[in-house]
């Protein structure tokens, strides 16, 4: 199994409680942080069973999706929610690596 779609998957399972914190103060950011983890999710099973371009494309929507949720956390910190995300954003930050990977081969992904 893809090593990116077991850290999404374990994203997931962490983002949990942090979607039901949310919710309590803004259920559409909470909906589309949702939506973008599973997404993230669904393109990397996805990206798995495509040939070549197809294969690229998926991964390459599961990086934006993977950067959508990092920017969902920056917006609920930015209205001062108080998370406990730590280990959502270092996995998040995992998850960008692993997709950089996917989509530009063996280059040397960004700091």
């Amino acid at each position: 199994m893809l090593i990116a779609f077991e850290v999404a998957i374990e994203l997931i399972r962490c983002l949990r409680p942090i979607v039901e914190q949310i919710k309590i103060h803004d259920a559409h950011l909470a909906d589309q942080l949702q939506r973008a983890a599973s997404n993230a999710a669904g393109n990397l099973a996805e990206g798995q069973r495509r040939q070549a371009g197809n294969k690229r494309r998926a991964y390459e929507i599961a990086h934006g999706e993977a950067s959508e949720i990092r920017g969902w956390l920056e917006i609920a910190s930015a209205w001062g929610w108080t998370l406990d995300d730590a280990r959502a954003r270092e996995l998040v930050d995992r998850l960008l690596r692993l997709c950089w990977g996917l989509t530009h081969g063996r280059k040397t992904a960004p700091r």
